[in-house]
């Protein structure tokens, strides 16, 4: 059997980096594949401003945003501004706007391959919520919105596998952005706007672990399943040389512990998740040689900073090696949580291994 089956991760996820322009302009990748974008993910560099999230399932320009400490409803953008279209190769902006397109900011765009726009309905069965899917089974991703109920119900996921990392976003209301992880348990929940620990919450899932088929939503939870409430859902399960989600234990030294992908990552985010530490984030375009220390932090709109090394590491062959002995990153006895994608997988489907940056 094959190591992977994804030999060019660059056709399911890419960063993009660019400068705004205030005026409309198309960004076009630069990976070994072409990557027609249905989740991008956005954030200004070089100035406080929020990260924005739009996807294809919901529309070019509709999106949702962390980063001030609040979780607020979906915003639409202005005729011509924004997000105008996903691309065959990136995507194209409108005119000014702050979070895409501001003349002369820096921007870092991470962008996921789910179906191309193209979308499965499922209707409302009783308890069960009702609405669209798009998946992608290659990368183990997919984009589900939906339509709460008010009672404990199920979602089919469509993915290859159980998940390993959900992102729940109530589109109507100002409520939680909702994070499982499968390190967690299910009775607990962390979120993308804010950089607390653990939070003791069976009902967003109603204490039921996804399965290799379904993610269970949870009535007595308005983040999740109000009757009514709209929802965007990302959910993410694990590929061979692609993708993980792991956790792993602070060792408190600048020679920190060193965490397996099986894969060089493209792609970091890491979470402390028995006390406060932000979302922080690490990408190979920004960081391209180690030490990889230029981080962005979803639950804050600061500009991009390596301020006092707080989340250092080398990104390796194979997985990523911690550098420092902050409590964001790297405390003594402190559980941690990470998602990350692949740039090259350690050893390809014929055998070939990936090199050290």
């Amino acid at each position: 059997m094959a190591y992977t089956n994804i030999d060019d991760p660059s056709a399911y996820f890419q960063t993009a980096l660019y400068t705004g322009t205030g005026s409309a302009q198309s960004i076009t990748n630069d990976g070994n594949s072409d990557l027609q974008p249905d989740f991008i993910w956005f954030k200004r560099r070089n100035s406080t401003v929020v990260h924005a999230y739009f996807n294809s399932t919901t529309g070019n320009n509709k999106y949702l945003y962390t980063g001030n400490g609040d979780s607020p409803a979906e915003v639409t953008a202005s005729a011509g501004e924004g997000l105008l279209t996903f691309d065959s190769d990136g995507f194209s902006l409108g005119t000014h706007q702050g979070v895409t397109n501001a003349s002369g900011g820096t921007y870092v765009a991470w962008q996921w391959k789910a179906n191309g726009g193209t979308t499965t309905a499922f209707s409302e069965s009783g308890s069960n919520p009702g609405g669209t899917r798009q998946t992608n089974t290659d990368a183990g991703f997919s984009i589900i919105s939906y339509t709460g109920t008010g009672s404990n119900g199920t979602i089919a996921h469509g993915l290859p596998s159980t998940p390993e990392f959900i992102i729940f976003k109530r589109r109507d209301a100002a409520n939680f952005w909702c994070v499982w992880h499968q390190a967690i348990g299910d009775d607990y929940k962390l979120a993308l706007h804010l950089p607390d620990g653990l939070d003791a919450d069976g009902a967003f899932m109603a204490s039921t672990l996804p399965t290799s088929t379904n993610i269970t939503v949870g009535g007595a939870s308005v983040n999740t399943n109000a009757d009514g409430g709209t929802y965007i859902c990302y959910a993410f399960s694990p590929i061979q040389g692609y993708s993980k989600f792991g956790s792993y234990v602070g060792n408190g030294s600048t020679n920190g512990p060193f965490v397996y992908t099986g894969f060089k990552p493209a792609f970091i985010m890491r979470k402390r998740t028995d006390g406060s530490g932000g979302w922080d984030i690490l990408d190979y375009k920004r960081d391209p040689t180690n030490l990889a220390d230029q981080f962005l932090t979803a639950d804050a709109n600061g500009a991009e900073s390596n301020y006092l090394d707080i989340f250092s590491i080398d990104i390796l062959s194979n997985g990523f090696k911690f550098r420092t002995n902050r409590y964001e990153s790297n405390q003594s006895g402190s559980t941690y949580i990470y998602m990350a994608f692949a740039e090259n997988p350690f050893v390809t489907s014929t055998g070939i291994p990936t090199t050290a940056r």
